[in-house]
């Protein structure tokens, strides 16, 4: 008898254990995410508007298409391999191949691959001339961005829609994840602070895809046109703002991975004053520091030397003392306590801030500079930007073709 109990006991309690591993198995796929599909990817979706059409593509190394094998393709090879008729390249900041230094001129050229020939948009000419697009019926924007006011490739987007208005070309946006699109933060640029590293009264961190933003720039009459750009954006599949999407490529030369992708928004404040954001280094915005902060408070160091993306690094072979940050949790807000504590502890608060203004250009006004002088509250600073961030979340509404995402 309890032989026969101990069987019927075992078959149950394996049963059991089948069924649960079945259920929980069944809820895992029930929760797991759906995968995300770039418009890129795509194909079908944009496929039969520019077939037929003389395009010009405004691209770089991340204006990737996913493959059958998993891998990437870049766009270009693969309309080209579609038999589309790609009549020329137009590259934003660091060029089509993504390697120039940060501000670094980018001339025109021809592309070894494919031989099209690749029109600049950051040397003399940041806007495609009339003669640049007179044989174009579409211009096809894919380009990565980082959801950051001062990082370029938004400017380049104006411009492009802008010169597109002007000869009543029609616009086509490739939409992207935006890897910062979790929140919003940061002083909201003020009228006479424009300029290419920030061209729009939009908060540093303005959370929207490059697609919404697109529909934002024309809907609330940024550019300097008669007209309104005739634009469409092929939206993504799938997409969670919520989320952190670690891109398969690096959108510049130094933003090589998520970490310093999170850090840029509150690091890059650094580029206007004397202290190294890691350009030089392997850890470019993820470490920071400068030769005239204390090694007592800053025990961490690095020397910047000459690479790729920072031929001509700030410091270059100086011991530099500040903070490697490469460990710290990934950020839903600016830091703004980096900046303060240096110019704080820093040994000249004269040199601190560059004399090019570049720093004000980057905050979008010139009230961020004098409150670190005054020595603020972090807290007072980031309170006297809260009513035009306010302001822009209500407009930014407008635009979003995507659910938002939860306030933390």
């Amino acid at each position: 008898m309890l032989k026969f109990s101990f069987k019927n006991t075992y078959f149950l309690l394996v049963t059991t254990l089948f069924f649960l591993l079945i259920s929980c198995n069944a809820q895992n796929k029930k929760n797991k995410e759906p995968e995300l599909v770039i418009a890129a990817s795509n194909l079908d979706a944009y496929m039969s508007k520019i077939r037929g059409k003389n395009i010009a593509v405004v691209a770089n190394q991340t204006s990737v298409v996913k493959n059958q094998n998993g891998g990437y393709t870049h766009l270009v090879d693969t309309l080209l391999s579609l038999h589309i008729n790609v009549k020329k390249v137009f590259a934003p900041e660091h060029g089509f191949r993504g390697k120039a230094d940060a501000g670094e001129k980018v001339s025109n050229s021809i592309d070894t691959k494919t031989n099209l020939p690749i029109i600049s948009l950051y040397g003399k000419n940041k806007k495609p001339s009339a003669k640049d697009l007179e044989d174009i019926d579409i211009l096809l924007f894919d380009i990565q961005d980082v959801g950051v006011r001062f990082y370029t490739y938004i400017s380049t987007l104006h411009y492009v829609m802008e010169a597109a208005s002007d000869l009543q070309k029609e616009v086509i946006v490739l939409d992207r994840p935006n890897p910062n699109g979790h929140y919003i933060d940061g002083p909201v640029l003020r009228e006479g602070f424009s300029s290419f590293v920030g061209m729009h009264p939009v908060p540093v961190v303005y959370g929207m895809t490059i697609g919404e933003y697109a529909n934002m720039i024309n809907g609330e009459d940024w550019m300097d046109s008669e007209y309104k750009c005739d634009l469409t954006v092929i939206p993504l599949q799938n997409y969670n703002r919520d989320s952190i999407y670690e891109l398969p490529i690096k959108p510049s030369p130094n933003l090589p991975n998520a970490k310093a992708i999170n850090l840029y928004p509150s690091l890059c404040f650094f580029e206007g004053t004397n202290v190294s954001c890691g350009r030089g280094t392997n850890e470019q915005f993820q470490i920071y520091g400068s030769p005239f902060l204390p090694a007592d408070k800053y025990p961490f160091s690095f020397e910047p030397r000459p690479n790729e993306g920072a031929k001509y690094p700030k410091h270059n072979g100086k011991v530099c003392f500040g903070k490697d940050l490469s460990d710290r949790k990934m950020l839903s807000k600016i830091n703004l306590n980096w900046l303060t504590d240096a110019y704080n502890e820093t040994e000249d608060k004269e040199t601190f801030f560059l004399k090019n203004n570049f720093f004000n250009k980057l905050a979008g006004n010139d009230i961020l500079m004098q409150q670190i002088k005054d020595q603020d509250a972090v807290i007072d600073i980031r309170a006297s930007w809260i009513v035009k961030t306010r302001q822009f979340k209500k407009i930014r509404k407008n635009y979003l073709l995507y659910p938002e995402f939860s306030e933390k």
